[in-house]
């Protein structure tokens, strides 16, 4: 009998942790169906195709169920089925990928209602997945945006630009593009463009051969630009380029001129500088040369005694021969004086360039 108890017992207590378990079971249960009772109806009452489970395993993996299930029930209600490849699973990647689910949905949904074909969910997620904003990329392909050229906030109020004849045009453009979703990944952003236009523009007006016909077709601006295809390996196709303002600026040419004339001017001068300056120095040479002569003169003249002394001394000279050199020399010294009579009193005289003075 007391083995029959002993069995009876040990079986309660088995019931009893077997019905404890069930209670636990049921009440995790009940608290996870609580938990994900509000998502679960959503995704019933619209077909969104996510079980009570698909959202637990979502809990497990770290991702958060709501941003899933708003995102799926968005798709749903636009048309966008598991077969054109937005499936939970497909959203689950793209969200532990670290990219916006919702903001891919609703770019999808606006390409689905501007039916543009070319934007599917794979290229969408990858434009995500790249850094560009997808949903402002499908916005600006339907509704074109306008781009100032130069841009506001860069520091410069107009494209300066000069045409043939050296006058300077200010020019302010304005580009309207329009998003190219199958170049956005790769593709150039606005700046490349503004820059591009800047380029086309410039150019377009340096090639004309005077401001007055930039002045009278602006047209040709647009035109020039717009043929050099400014758009390729660019996230944007230009839809228009349109003048916005033309201001007549500076004469470059003719102050380019001036500042050359000017130039050539100090040029001149400093030839002519170099030129006095080097007659200058001859004619301090002449100078030297002249005092050099004046020195062997006196030198010379100092012999002249001794040669006389010598020639008396040797009898080469008599006393009437030297009376007779003094006579031709006084005559000589005569002459000259009667010369300088006829000749005016201050003659004129030169200065170092050459040019007569009073």
């Amino acid at each position: 009998m007391t083995i029959f108890a002993q069995d009876a017992d040990f079986a309660r207590i088995i019931t009893l942790f077997a019905i404890l378990a069930v209670i636990v079971v049921g009440l995790v249960m009940l608290a996870v169906f609580a938990k994900f009772f509000r998502l679960w109806i959503q995704c019933k009452t619209t077909g969104a195709g996510i079980g009570i489970l698909d959202l637990l395993g979502m809990s497990f993996r770290k991702v958060r169920p709501d941003v899933i299930v708003r995102a799926k029930i968005m798709a749903v209600q636009a048309g966008i089925t598991d077969s054109d490849g937005v499936t939970s699973k497909a959203l689950e990647a793209h969200f532990l990928a670290g990219g916006n689910v919702n903001q891919v949905i609703r770019a999808l949904i606006a390409a689905r209602h501007a039916k543009m074909n070319e934007l599917d969910f794979r290229l969408a997620t990858a434009i995500d997945l790249a850094g560009r904003d997808v949903l402002e990329a499908v916005q600006t392909s339907v509704n074109p945006k306008v781009i100032d050229c130069p841009k506001k906030g860069s520091g410069k109020e107009s494209l300066d630009a000069v045409a043939k004849n050296g006058i300077q045009l200010k020019v302010k453009a304005r580009v309207t593009v329009r998003a190219n979703i199958l170049q956005v990944i790769g593709g150039a952003t606005e700046e490349t463009i503004i820059a591009r236009v800047g380029e086309g523009i410039v150019s377009a007006i340096g090639s004309a051969e005077t401001h007055f016909e930039v002045l009278e077709n602006p047209d040709r601006i647009s035109k020039a630009v717009l043929g050099r295809r400014l758009d390729r390996q660019t996230a944007f196709e230009i839809v228009s380029i349109d003048i916005a303002d033309i201001d007549v600026g500076q004469n470059i040419g003719a102050r380019l001129q001036a500042d050359q004339a000017e130039a050539d001017m100090r040029v001149a001068q400093a030839k002519a500088e170099s030129r006095r300056a080097m007659a200058v120095a001859a004619e301090q040479e002449n100078l030297a040369l002249i005092e050099e002569s004046r020195a062997k003169l006196v030198e010379a003249e100092a012999e002249v005694p001794r040669a006389l002394a010598d020639a008396f001394d040797g009898g080469k000279l008599g006393l009437m021969d030297y009376y007779r050199l003094k006579n031709i020399q006084a005559d000589t010294d005569m002459r000259s004086a009667i010369a300088k009579i006829g000749a005016p009193a201050n003659p004129p005289q030169e200065d170092r360039d050459g040019r007569r003075v009073a």
